[in-house]
């Protein structure tokens, strides 16, 4: 099954490989017997469905997730092996599609207005006013 990784770009299946392991965790006599935990890997260094850009935009986000080129996601949420497949897909085609978004516009520094800084310190004073009126009268 092909992974929508993003408006333009999809995964063939024939990219990706499976590995299948058992999962710890919750499950009862089944979970000794059952490999429900699921690895996903896409090599991206050899990917056909992948533009030079793309490919050169994904390694470098995804650098420290990459072994050799090849992405690995792991999945051992659920008890059923269909579902963590499902799971594992998900996780793959929002990790390349967050990889490719473009990165967000930079935010422009700006100067608190006049109005806020009066109110900040009017809030200040009253502040202190309270716990001024906290302490002790002095004695005299």
């Amino acid at each position: 099954m092909d992974i929508e990784a993003g408006p333009e770009l999809t995964i063939p299946a024939a990219e990706l490989r499976w590995r299948f392991s058992r999962s710890s965790g919750p499950g009862g006599q089944h979970v000794n017997t059952s490999d429900s935990r699921v690895e996903l890997l896409w090599n991206v260094a050899e990917s056909s469905v992948l533009t030079e850009e793309q490919r050169a935009v994904v390694l470098a986000q995804l650098g420290r997730r990459l072994a050799g080129g090849v992405l690995t996601v792991t999945a051992h949420e659920q008890r059923s092996q269909l579902r963590n497949r499902e799971i594992a897909m998900e996780k793959l085609g929002a990790l390349v599609a967050a990889a490719l978004a473009p990165p967000p516009t930079a935010r422009r520094p700006t100067k608190p207005t006049r109005g806020s800084k009066r109110r900040h310190q009017a809030a200040k004073q009253q502040r202190s006013a309270t716990k001024s009126l906290r302490r002790r009268p002095p004695t005299d």
